[in-house]
């Protein structure tokens, strides 16, 4: 499909999943939350499974098999998620304060202290980085640091602004736009030693959630594809390659849950049972 026709495809099927009521199921929103969190978390590395995500944030119950620092992994970025949504829900700005509290609550666990020749700082604290950082193995250095709290200055203004008029005069493509090259931008200024991809698809939800969109994730399935795609906007300068990832992303994770939604919908679970 050409551009034209997937944001028509993804409008199409926005408005089906807004009919169908998925989203007005008991549960639904939090249980569709804690998706986002395991797919982001596993991206990173995490092996802890959506039903032990459920058990764990619900009821306490600590996943067999599954490491402690997974597990608080994961329950730092609910509890950023939490934060960052009651954030959209006030149409808070962004700032770079805002943005290092974040980064604080998804690390909090997991961060530590670093001791540099160019200065001390605390990931745990959401503190930028005061070292370089390579894009993977073989793979070319991210900005200096030196660069990263004049850009993350910029990387705020841009965002008001754009959010500002996006709010004001909703577009639903130009919304996720907005979301996807907030996540494209920020991961590109990778500002933080760790938890940058945590942090950017968190800020892309953040946007979703403040606009009222059906918020996207990534699945980890897709992480060659996904990483691929970043790689392939920074390489020719253009957030096209990870729009068009992001937009298909969706339009297929979408599909898939209203057709888990129709199947349950027209299934006969006594006769199931029966026939079993």
């Amino acid at each position: 499909m050409n551009r034209n026709e997937t944001e028509q495809t993804l409008l199409a099927l926005l408005k089906e999943y807004d009919e169908s009521g998925i989203a007005e199921q008991i549960d639904y929103q939090k249980f569709y939350l804690y998706s986002i969190i395991t797919h982001s978390t596993a991206i990173e590395g995490s092996t802890v499974t959506e039903i032990e995500n459920q058990l764990l944030f619900d009821e306490g119950i600590s996943a067999k098999k599954r490491s402690i620092q997974e597990q608080l992994m994961n329950l730092d970025l609910k509890k950023a998620y939490e934060k960052s949504m009651m954030l959209a829900r006030q149409h808070t700005d962004f700032s770079v304060d805002m943005l290092k509290a974040m980064s604080a609550l998804v690390m909090k666990n997991t961060g530590g202290e670093y001791h540099t020749i160019n200065g001390d700082f605390d990931a745990s604290k959401g503190e930028f980085r005061l070292l370089g950082v390579t894009a993977g193995t073989g793979g070319s250095s991210y900005m200096n640091f030196r660069k990263v709290p004049e850009k993350m200055e910029e990387f705020c203004q841009q965002i008001n602004e754009r959010r500002r008029q996006l709010i004001e005069n909703g577009n639903i493509i130009d919304q996720y736009l907005l979301s996807f090259d907030a996540h494209l931008l920020l991961v590109t200024i990778h500002p933080w030693v760790d938890g940058n991809g945590r942090m950017s698809r968190l800020v892309m939800n953040h946007l979703q959630y403040e606009f009222g969109l059906v918020p996207s994730k990534v699945v980890k399935e897709d992480k060659a594809e996904y990483i691929q795609s970043l790689i392939n906007a920074r390489e020719s300068d253009s957030p096209e390659p990870f729009r068009t990832f992001m937009l298909e992303e969706h339009i297929k994770n979408l599909s898939k849950e209203m057709e888990r939604y129709k199947a349950s919908q027209t299934s006969d679970p006594i006769k199931a049972f029966l026939n079993r």
